[in-house]
């Protein structure tokens, strides 16, 4: 259970880093790099806390909540995110 409630966070927080990246369509879509969230290096993952930032954004790819555009680079779709109701507990004073 605490798990999910991890990711959960974790997807909110990179909810928060798109829409201050403004990576909110395909024309202003985002590296990942860009973006802050490649994924920690072995070394990296030994020395620190857990970090489940990746697992959260492979889910919100799978319900393509964030898009993926030709080139690689990534975006948040607004449309999607309000029709899966997690926009519910997101808020941009956060």
């Amino acid at each position: 259970m605490i798990p999910n409630l991890l990711v959960r966070r974790a997807a909110l927080q990179i909810i928060k880093i798109f829409r201050e990246q403004n990576a909110t369509d395909s024309k202003t879509a985002r590296t990942i790099d860009e973006l802050g969230l490649r994924p920690l290096s072995l070394m990296q993952r030994m020395t620190r806390r857990r970090d489940y930032k990746p697992h959260a954004l492979n889910a919100l790819m799978q319900a393509e909540i964030i898009k993926t555009t030709e080139d690689g680079r990534l975006y948040l779709s607004e449309e999607r995110l309000a029709d899966s109701g997690l926009h519910k507990s997101t808020s941009p004073y956060r």
